[in-house]
C-alpha cells in the first residue's frame, strides 16, 4: 500500500523576511506547517544572526530551486572594525585585535580590488560539506577544518553609510557561493586591519526582491484570522502571499504547447516543434500550455525533451 502524503500540494513561493536567531530550516518547518504543504524547501541558506529574504519553496515549486539558487543576491551588512572572531561575525570568539579604522577615503578606494571574479576562501563556519559534514559541524566539535579557496563573482560593492568610528554599512551584489563574511574579513586585512560582520541582511534574490517579502508575524495573523486558511492558500486565493512556481524561471526561454502536445510531455514523451519561429537547440525552456506550467525541457533539433514535469492542477 503506498503511503499516504502528509499535508497539502500546495505550490508556490514563499518570500520571507526571515527574522533574527532562525535557522534557515527552522523558517522552512514554520511555513510548511503554516501552509500544511507536504513539501517545502528554500533556496539560499541565510545564518541565524542574518535576516532579510528567504524564498521558501512549496510543493512544484522545489523543482525550481537550482534556478533561484543559481541567481544574483543583495546583502546590505555592518561591518565593525576592532576584531575578527572564529565565525567572522557576533558569534565566534574573538582571535584577532587591531587598533587601526580605516577612513572614507582608504575604504573607498579598496572597493574596487573587490569587485569582479576574486579567489575567495570561504568561512571555517560555513554550511560547505567535507566528506558529507558541514564544515561548522566539524569545527564546534573542535576538529581543524581546511576549505579550499574557490572563485566567486561580485558585481558591486558600495559604502552607503558610515555609522560611527567602528562601523560602516556595505551593500555587495554577488554570484552563488559568496560568504559576506569572508569578504568582510578580506577587506579588512587588505585595509591592515580586522573586522568582522555585525549585522547582515539580504535584500534580493535573483528575481525576488525586498517588495515580495513577508514577515513571519503577518503570516500567522493571517493563518489565525482566516477560516480555512490551508484550503484556501491551497487553491490559489493568497496570490498577494504565494507566488507562482513559473516565477523562478522568468529568466529563461519559454515556449508554447498545444494541448494535446502537453498530455504527451506529461508523460514524459519528446513532441516536435512546428513552424520556422522553432527554435532547434536550446539547452534549457519551461514549456506552457494554455498559461500552465508543464515542464522543464531540452530542445534539440526541434524536439522538446521533457526533464521535470509539473503536476500543479488541483
Amino acid at each position: 500500500m503506498a503511503r499516504r502524503k502528509k499535508g497539502l500540494d500546495t505550490s508556490g513561493w514563499l518570500i520571507l523576511d526571515k527574522p533574527l536567531n532562525m535557522t534557515s530550516t527552522q523558517a522552512v518547518g514554520k511555513i510548511k506547517w503554516l501552509f500544511n504543504a507536504n513539501k517545502a524547501g528554500h533556496a539560499g541558506t541565510l545564518d541565524p544572526l542574518a535576516t532579510g529574504l528567504l524564498p521558501i519553496a512549496l510543493g512544484e515549486a522545489t523543482k525550481t530551486v537550482p534556478f533561484i539558487m543559481d541567481g544574483a543576491k543583495v546583502y546590505r551588512f555592518h561591518v565593525t572594525f576592532g576584531h575578527e572572531t572564529t565565525t567572522d561575525d557576533l558569534e565566534g570568539e574573538i582571535t584577532e585585535k587591531s587598533a587601526a579604522r580605516p577612513n572614507d577615503s582608504d575604504i573607498l578606494d579598496m572597493l574596487p580590488q573587490f569587485i569582479g571574479t576574486l579567489i575567495q576562501t570561504p568561512p571555517t563556519f560555513s554550511a560547505i560539506k567535507i566528506n558529507g559534514v558541514r564544515a561548522y559541524d566539524k569545527a564546534r566539535s573542535g576538529e581543524d577544518v581546511v576549505l579550499e579557496p574557490r572563485p566567486i563573482e561580485i558585481h558591486s560593492l558600495e559604502m552607503i553609510e558610515r555609522i560611527d568610528n567602528n562601523t560602516i554599512v556595505l551593500e555587495a551584489e554577488c554570484g552563488k557561493g559568496t560568504y559576506v563574511r569572508a569578504l568582510t574579513r578580506d577587506l579588512a586585512r587588505k585595509l591592515e586591519a580586522r573586522a568582522h560582520v555585525s549585522k547582515l541582511r539580504r535584500i534580493t534574490v535573483g528575481p525576488f526582491s525586498q517588495e515580495h517579502m513577508i514577515s513571519l508575524d503577518f503570516l500567522e495573523e493571517l493563518r489565525n484570522n482566516t477560516e480555512n486558511f490551508t484550503e484556501l492558500a491551497f487553491n490559489g486565493h493568497f496570490d498577494d502571499v504565494l507566488l507562482p512556481v513559473q516565477t523562478a524561471l522568468d529568466d529563461i526561454p519559454a515556449v508554447a504547447v498545444n494541448s494535446k502536445d502537453a498530455v504527451r510531455l506529461k508523460r514524459g514523451q519528446s513532441v516536435l516543434l512546428r513552424g520556422s519561429g522553432a527554435p532547434l537547440i536550446c539547452d534549457t525552456v519551461s514549456v506552457l500550455s494554455q498559461g500552465a506550467l508543464i515542464a522543464l525541457a531540452e530542445i534539440d533539433r526541434g524536439h522538446v525533451k521533457p526533464k521535470r514535469i509539473f503536476n500543479l492542477g488541483h
